[in-house]
């Protein structure tokens, strides 16, 4: 029956994505490009989110590219900097209510609202916070597919956990807190029809973070557009021309990560500092500038945080920067007044898309730095070795599965310990390479970004998940019902009490409410 619907489809589904918040980091990048790639194949898809400032995101969810649908009442993400995690389930929830009402609700009640019915998803793909999934399986009777970029449990720190994937140290305040979270993200998590993960590593780290859980997930790698990042792609808009005259007479090292302190881009400025400190420009090895590109959310407290200790750093180090933005807003201490161009550092905070793909495609890049200790996955090296661009990136977490550092003849990048003196020693590796051995190296790197990481390998893998959680039928609707049941029956008999009904005919009462609104339900659908 379900194949047959599949041929009446015409091969489509309707697809709505939940996550949480729309921002410009590598996680809303896979979730756009995977939203694109589906539109592709000829899939209706919308995503639903929290937050989704179009100042602040890819181009693509704001220029009509997707469809985007804002659902928050005011729910502010924390609370002075606190409970984050308490804020984001309850923003997700009331993605799901607004999400249930207009599908169920008759259009007639929605339009005393000002609102309209929208036909029910066909699948939803739930990224990153799992807290709806039984809701949606359960009452809207629609198969959901989580995509786990990595168990929040592990993440409340700020920090990811180890390579064993063993919870940080916690207070014992911090302990009573995430229990009953963890306990929560544990069984909505299990809870889905598929879970998919993004790397073997994240997949690992999965099976030791939830116990309980007998799923293994399916791994899909995140993959790129290959088309955004070749040359054909390069914009000729004020964005790009800027960073373009920036960075145009000095070669540079590039790390495009949000500003986080579990991004710990610390170790490329301290690194950048040792080289620049024990290797003195030579006809071979040319001065060097360190471009640090990324997102950054004024109201988030980590980001204002950990901008201002890469600043002491560089002053430490005594590295003269500059900070440039795309946009307008006011740092808590005003950026140096000096021009980019002569500096030894460039923070570029909220870069276009425009302004990353002219950095990557710079012929003044050198090398990628990605900094991250035991990184879920990370698109930042996928996307340098894309364009030709050698990456650094610690030996830890997906990286591993990603770049190529042993056999020497396969090399695509280079997998050190997050010291800051050895990667001192690859960056000069790096910059001593000829120009012979650094266009084999070019060549390797975006081939294998071609027979592994691309948008369409992804989407591909991706789609064929999607029909065949679908090809399994809608939920059951007798465990709604049951679920409904429940507390009108329950309410029926509280009822019969407090009008002085003996308690074996309340028993009887609530028994016959519960049948008989489990028949009429039954009858409903």
């Amino acid at each position: 029956m379900a194949k047959k619907a599949k041929s009446q489809r015409l091969s489509s589904l309707r697809i709505a994505i939940i996550h949480p918040d729309l921002g410009i980091g590598g996680a809303e990048r896979l979730i756009v490009d995977s939203a694109l790639g589906l539109q592709r194949k000829g899939h209706e898809v919308e995503i639903f989110t929290s937050h989704h400032d179009p100042k602040h995101c890819f181009e693509e969810t704001a220029n009509g590219s997707l469809k985007v649908t804002v659902v928050n009442p005011g729910i502010p993400a924390s609370l002075l900097g606190h409970f984050r995690i308490i804020f984001a389930i309850l923003r997700q929830l009331y993605i799901y209510f607004y999400l249930y009402l207009l599908i169920t609700l008759p259009h007639s009640v929605l339009r005393i609202f000002g609102l309209q019915q929208i036909p029910s998803p066909d699948v939803f793909l739930i990224d990153q916070l799992s807290t709806v999934t039984p809701l949606v399986r359960w009452f809207l009777l629609r198969r959901v597919v989580f995509y786990c970029h990595f168990p929040d449990k592990l993440l409340s720190g700020g920090k990811a956990a180890n390579a064993d994937g063993e919870i940080l140290k916690e207070g014992i305040v911090k302990r009573i807190y995430r229990m009953p979270i963890n306990v929560l993200e544990e069984i909505t998590t299990g809870n889905a029809d598929l879970v998919i993960a993004n790397s073997l590593f994240t997949a690992r780290v999965f099976k030791k973070a939830f116990p309980m859980l007998s799923k293994t997930p399916r791994v899909i790698y995140p993959g790129i557009n290959l088309a955004a990042y070749q040359q054909d792609a390069l914009e000729d808009t004020d964005d790009a021309r800027s960073i373009r005259k920036i960075t145009a007479d000095v070669p540079f090292i590039l790390s495009t990560n949000r500003f986080e302190e579990k991004k710990n881009i610390a170790l490329a400025v301290e690194a950048f500092a040792q080289y620049r400190a024990t290797h003195r420009p030579t006809r071979n090895t040319p001065l060097l500038r360190l471009v640090l590109a990324g997102g950054y959310d004024p109201r988030l407290e980590d980001n204002v945080r950990t901008l201002a200790h890469l600043r002491t750093l560089c002053d430490e180090s005594k590295l003269s920067y500059a900070i440039v933005s795309p946009q307008t807003f006011d740092l808590p201490t005003p950026a140096p007044s000096v021009d980019p161009s002569g500096t030894d550092v460039i923070f570029l905070l909220n870069f276009t898309t425009a302004q990353r793909t002219t950095l990557l495609l710079s012929p003044q890049n050198l090398l990628q730095l990605y900094t991250p200790t035991n990184e879920h996955f990370g698109i930042g090296p996928v996307e340098a070795m894309a364009c030709g661009v050698p990456v650094l990136a610690t030996n830890t977490g997906g990286p591993i599965e990603s770049i190529v550092d042993e056999p020497e003849a396969e090399r695509t990048g280079w997998l050190c310990p997050a010291d800051p003196e050895k990667w001192a020693e690859a960056i000069d590796q790096v910059v001593r390479l000829s120009a012979p051995d650094k266009a084999a190296l070019a060549e390797r790197a975006k081939e294998r970004v071609r027979i592994n990481f691309t948008q369409e390998i992804m989407c591909e893998q991706l789609d064929l998940a999607l029909w065949s959680i679908w090809e399994q039928g809608s939920m059951d609707h007798r465990m709604r019902d049951a679920l409904c049941t429940m507390p009108i029956a329950a309410a029926a008999g509280m009822v019969s009490l407090r009008f002085g009904l003996a308690e074996d005919v309340s028993w009887i009462v609530t028994l016959a409410t519960f049948v008989a609104v489990a028949v009429y339900l039954s009858n409903s659908y």
